[in-house]
């Protein structure tokens, strides 16, 4: 089997609703085994973001929010979008001070997914950011945010307890945590991380 080559056809393609954030596109298809068939697929404008903050005493900082798709609340890490073709770094540096009111002076890209990718071509990535520093939060219209502060272990902790469901924050919290294990963060981080 060739990785590389689709083994869908696609018939045709018509766009059946578009805002401002997702189109979602309807296909006729040829299906793997040559059947007929549709495919549903939302495009995001946006690349996903997000990032694992990390204070000097080793702490890390959630977001609370309802969410309306799900009909819950939700703890995550700092997240948003970012403008597909903007730097990446520029989108989630607006997103975290946006959100909890800081700024960090260290930054690295650690993680890079889809998210749902059964039904969605939207990708995200993930950051961990130190050298932290304390400014006013700037959260848009639509958002009615909780920000806390817990040790970064206690963060872990709840994606374990099933207290994190958010896809983004549980990718993200566990690849801090393997890279803390492996010995695979900067030696700040690492220091503070230590267990």
């Amino acid at each position: 089997m060739d990785e590389k080559k689709n083994p869908w056809t696609v018939i045709s393609k018509e766009t059946r609703y578009e805002n401002a954030w997702i189109r979602v596109d309807h296909h006729e298809v040829r299906n793997p085994s040559g059947g007929p068939g549709v495919y549903g697929v939302v495009h995001f404008k946006n690349h996903a973001l997000g990032v694992v903050p990390i204070d000097e005493k080793g702490y890390t900082i959630l977001v609370g929010q309802y969410r309306f798709p799900t009909d819950a609340y939700s703890w995550e890490i700092p997240e948003g979008g970012g403008l597909v073709g903007k730097p990446l770094l520029e989108s989630v540096q607006r997103e975290l001070l946006e959100e909890c009111g800081v700024t960090a002076g260290q930054w690295l890209q650690i993680l890079g997914m889809d998210l749902s990718n059964s039904v969605t071509n939207e990708r995200g990535t993930a950051f961990l950011a130190w050298d932290l520093s304390e400014g006013i939060a700037q959260p848009e219209e639509t958002e009615q945010l909780r920000v806390l502060r817990v040790p970064f272990w206690e963060a872990v902790a709840r994606v374990e307890r099933g207290e994190i469901r958010d896809l983004m924050s549980v990718a993200a919290l566990l690849r801090v945590a393997l890279m803390a294990c492996q010995g695979q963060l900067p030696e700040t981080i690492g220091r503070v991380l230590k267990r």
